[in-house]
């Protein structure tokens, strides 16, 4: 029931915010009753705490496994993020429908100010985490020469990281998918044009541990 009522609160806040958020919205969409919430959770403070520290941790988890992932070009990762934010603004643009807030993170920033100190410090480290992702991903590719050695290291990336921040709001603004998908497109061929590498031994080093791979076992 734990995990239901979480599931329920992540939507009612991407939809509805904070100050939107009630527990009898969760309570009739569960067919449970207000005092099942509170003997689980107590407060709605610590409702929301609880499932900010865990969505975050589980997004951070997934875009740690994108930036880190050595087989990966800088432009392979940057697609798999922008990847990873369709599937997400999917879950609530289906077909037909387009516009609605999809990101819990985009959501909570912009209310910020109704936060418990401890959901605005997860907050901040999970945009901190991000930061140094990318930021790291963009030194690796440099030093295996898919971005040119006089690159502007820190604006590259900086670019990326405002898109990353900002993909919630960017898809609301526009009412649709394709304005960030433009933006992230544009910035990968912007960084190749502008400062790509020979990229000649970074391809070579990817294609070496990609053919050394070993087929994956059925479970």
């Amino acid at each position: 029931m734990r995990d239901q009522i979480k599931d329920a609160a992540v939507r009612l806040l991407i939809t509805h915010g904070v100050r939107g958020f009630r527990f009898g919205d969760i309570a009739d969409e569960l067919k449970i009753t207000r005092a099942n919430i509170h003997y689980h959770f107590g407060t709605k403070i610590k409702l929301i705490e609880e499932v900010i520290k865990d969505y975050l941790l589980d997004t951070l988890d997934r875009i740690r496994g994108i930036w880190t992932d050595d087989d990966l070009t800088y432009e392979e990762k940057a697609r798999r993020m922008m990847e990873f934010n369709r599937a997400r603004y999917d879950l609530f643009n289906p077909p037909g429908v387009s516009g609605r807030p999809w990101s819990l993170i985009s959501r909570m920033r912009l209310e910020a100010d109704q936060l418990s100190p401890e959901a605005k410090a997860t907050l901040k480290h999970f945009t901190s985490a991000v930061e140094t992702f990318i930021g790291d991903a963009a030194a690796q590719a440099q030093a295996r020469g898919e971005i040119a050695r006089d690159a502007p290291l820190k604006d590259v990336a900086i670019q990326l990281i405002a898109i990353v921040d900002s993909s919630g709001s960017i898809t609301q603004d526009a009412g649709s998918f394709e304005r960030l998908e433009h933006l992230y497109t544009a910035y990968i061929r912007i960084i190749h044009h502008a400062y790509g590498g020979d990229g000649v031994g970074a391809r070579r080093d990817v294609g070496k541990r990609r053919a050394g791979r070993r087929p994956a076992r059925s479970a």
